[in-house]
């Protein structure tokens, strides 16, 4: 069984399951197809549900996951750990990167959210496994945020070293924009979970990711 941190260099496709956007009914559909498509990563965002609810639909989900496709929890280290999750996910206002390495153990997965160079630059510093950078564009998940400065994402993507995924309003038809600037790694919510058609949406983002030259590091 290939290791944690080689399923994350090998992945450009990360799901993220927002419950603000399904119901827990839909979303195990929406995994069946999610996997059979080439999803790499699959993340559970419930920033409402109880930690009974999000405990009993990770343990569920969790069987239905391949090995082979990560399963992180946003937030909830300490779900994270019970449930048997591969990581977690973690805002900048969340547990630290040091503590919650300290907690997890040094194989699990861990992440976290940045929105400017120099958070991503002490993520990587601390020891985060990934990166999720973003609102790449305007997104209804975090309508607060303007879109991110296409200079700093260019910056990120060739100064970090560990995997960056551009997250916020990605979806199939802005992905040519993206690969012009060097993205060769996504996160996307919205634009698999409402598709007519799951399966098709993520083969669709698989080919064009797949194609993408990736930029060399300085």
């Amino acid at each position: 069984m290939l290791s944690k941190r080689k399923l994350l260099r090998d992945s450009n496709l990360y799901l993220i399951l927002d419950r603000q956007v399904n119901r827990y009914a839909e979303l195990f559909d929406i995994i069946g197809q999610a996997v059979k498509s080439g999803v790499n990563i699959i993340q559970l965002r419930d920033k409402d549900g109880t930690a009974a609810e999000i405990l009993e639909f990770s343990r569920e989900i969790r069987s239905l996951i391949p090995r082979h496709v990560l399963f992180i929890i946003n937030d909830r280290v300490d779900l994270a750990i019970v449930s048997q999750a591969d990581g977690v996910h973690l805002g900048q206002n969340d547990l630290s990167v040091l503590w919650a390495r300290k907690l997890m153990g040094a194989k699990a997965v861990i992440g976290i959210s940045c929105q400017t160079y120099r958070q991503a630059r002490d993520a990587e510093k601390q020891g985060a496994d990934y990166i999720g950078l973003g609102s790449v564009f305007k997104t209804l998940t975090k309508p607060e945020r303007s879109a991110m400065d296409v200079a700093l994402l260019k910056k990120v993507y060739k100064q970090i070293k560990i995997p960056v995924f551009a997250i916020g309003g990605i979806n199939v038809n802005n992905i040519p924009t993206l690969r012009s600037w060097g993205v060769n790694r996504v996160a996307v919510c919205r634009g698999i979970c409402l598709a007519n058609n799951v399966r098709k949406v993520c083969q669709e983002f698989k080919n064009s990711l797949g194609s993408l030259v990736i930029v060399k590091r300085a």
